[in-house]
């Protein structure tokens, strides 16, 4: 799998994230097998978008701190949900499922 390939259709999936927009929080790209662990201290109480979209084979499970798991296959599609800020920082786990590889791209907005 050609990993660059794979990162630009991920991140194309998930938006172009531009960081002096007042909007961005946070966005990033990592490989499935690394998984994504971020703890972004966003607004208590506040409503948030996270989007997750993975390219590769198999699939990965999103785990939100306080919400319920799901998957998303890693067939470049986007897996959108809404997330609330809470006090201190909150958990967002993403982790590829048995045998799955490829790139795992998300990005947080308001």
């Amino acid at each position: 799998m050609d990993e660059k390939k794979l990162g630009d259709r991920a991140t194309a999936a998930v938006g172009a994230a531009d960081e002096d927009d007042d909007r961005f929080v946070e966005s990033g790209l990592e490989r499935v097998t690394e998984g994504i662990h971020t703890r972004p201290e966003l607004e208590q109480g506040k409503s948030y978008h996270l989007v997750v979209a993975c390219a590769g084979k198999g699939a990965v499970r999103i785990v939100v701190q306080g919400q319920s798991s799901r998957e998303a296959a890693c067939d470049g599609a986007t897996d959108r949900q809404r997330i609330t800020g809470k006090r201190g920082r909150l958990a967002i786990d993403v982790e590829g499922v048995k045998d799955s590889a490829g790139m795992v791209a998300w990005r947080i907005t308001p």
